[in-house]
């Protein structure tokens, strides 16, 4: 049935048709036995499928990536779509227009996004607000960055705006250094200013009477040395864990052609064309740290056998995002049927 849908969905423009449908889901959402259709659709079983984590208790293992409800617009909405947890964001200090558009753009071929959003949302009070208002118990994690005009040197400030802005209303904390699509982002990523970033955000956590988890995403791009840096880091600074990954810049191996990729230009590639990458990035990280710091995998997941090599490769969660386009709102519900408990 949705294959059907999707022939029709994907004739329009990728953003605009995101934003209809989610429309759609709050209108069937708010109307008399709304919740209860869009449940009887999307219920997921999860006996054996709970997860203890960050001290947080997940009615199941997989969650809704940042960057899909970057507003916390949806957030009681896509608790009926059966997901275990969503990840707002990126959400930075200013409300910020993003990128020029087009800005999203289908692969199907590849089953892949490439975006180039640039932090586009409402900014951080706005979220907050929202959050205040949500109904149901999910769990909610604030993806953090920092705006597009901050330069890196002053880029601690924004991110501790934004943690003192959400904390009130988010579970868990993620900090995003690792997005291609903000100018010189990625720099954040080296050792020095990274440890002196989450040095930083776990101080003011220390002087919460209730800490929340901080967590690092990562790039899918990060040689071994690097990588090794992160476990440094992630130890030494005490994180709760990591989110791997986020988009490559790669654009190796792709069936689209190259004319049509290089076309599209920017922007990171998320989908089918990750899921390796991340498989990879995920083993080696929890095999290097001796499995001790936890991670929340995404990259390359559409079904419960993608789902179950990340938990394999040492995932604690999963988030799907690009996989979430493609399946539509049954996929939750068809992950967790094929998981092992």
């Amino acid at each position: 049935m949705y294959n059907l849908i999707k022939k029709i969905l994907f004739r329009y423009p990728p953003e605009n048709i995101h934003h209809t449908v989610m429309r759609g889901i709050k209108t069937i959402y708010a109307l008399p036995l709304g919740k209860q259709v869009l449940r009887a659709f999307c219920d997921v079983k999860t006996k054996g499928l709970e997860r203890e984590l960050f001290g947080l208790r997940f009615s199941n293992p997989v969650g809704l990536a940042a960057g899909f409800d970057k507003d916390a617009k949806y957030i009681d909405e896509l608790a009926c779509l059966g997901f275990g947890f969503v990840e707002i964001g990126t959400v930075t200090p200013l409300a910020q227009p993003g990128n020029d558009q087009p800005r999203l753009f289908r692969l199907p071929a590849d089953k892949a996004l490439i975006n180039r959003m640039g932090f586009n949302n409402e900014g951080a009070t706005a979220a907050a607000t929202r959050l205040l208002r949500k109904r149901s118990g999910i769990i909610v994690g604030g993806n953090i960055g920092k705006n597009k005009v901050t330069p890196n040197e002053e880029a601690t400030s924004d991110y501790e705006k934004c943690f003192h802005a959400l904390y009130d209303v988010v579970d868990y904390f993620v900090v995003n250094v690792s997005s291609p699509n903000t100018p010189n982002l990625r720099a954040l990523q080296e050792k020095e200013p990274l440890k002196q970033l989450l040095h930083h955000l776990q101080q003011l956590n220390a002087q919460k009477a209730k800490q929340k988890p901080i967590l690092l995403k990562i790039a899918p791009d990060l040689t071994h040395s690097q990588l090794d840096d992160i476990i440094e880091i992630v130890q030494d600074t005490k994180l709760a864990g990591i989110v791997a990954t986020n988009t490559t810049i790669s654009r190796e191996g792709l069936q689209t052609p190259a004319a049509e990729v290089e076309a599209i230009g920017a922007g990171g590639l998320s989908g089918l064309p990750v899921k390796q990458k991340a498989t990879e990035v995920i083993r080696y990280i929890h095999t290097n740290s001796q499995g001790k710091i936890p991670i929340i995998a995404v990259g390359g997941i559409f079904t419960a056998a993608d789902a179950q090599e990340k938990l394999d490769a040492g995932a604690s969660l999963v988030q799907v995002y690009t996989g979430f386009v493609y399946e539509g709102p049954t996929i939750v519900k068809k992950i967790c049927a094929g998981l092992r408990p």
